[in-house]
């Protein structure tokens, strides 16, 4: 399995490239809000891929290791830390 790889600064799941894989590392949310997440799939450790982006401030659809795809709100996107994965496209 690939490590992950960074600059030493983590990225937020809203500014990632569509298409690169990543991997969650960290969360800044409320218990609420951290629960929905990983009700389906978006927590610590877990897989993801960005794969579009609405307009303006519009959600993210996103794609989880398992297979799951998800639209996550911006405002929680912006909180959720990622590292790219090494060696992924």
């Amino acid at each position: 399995m690939a490590s992950p790889a960074h600059d030493g600064k983590r990225l937020d799941l809203a500014s990632a490239a569509l298409g690169t894989r990543l991997r969650i590392v960290g969360a800044r949310l409320d218990a609420a809000d951290a629960a929905w997440l990983a009700a389906v799939g978006l927590h610590e450790g877990e897989e993801v891929v960005v794969l579009r982006r609405a307009i303006a401030a519009g959600p993210l659809h996103v794609r989880t290791g398992s297979g799951g795809e998800f639209a996550v709100a911006r405002e929680l996107a912006v909180r959720l830390d990622v590292l790219v994965i090494e060696g992924a496209p």
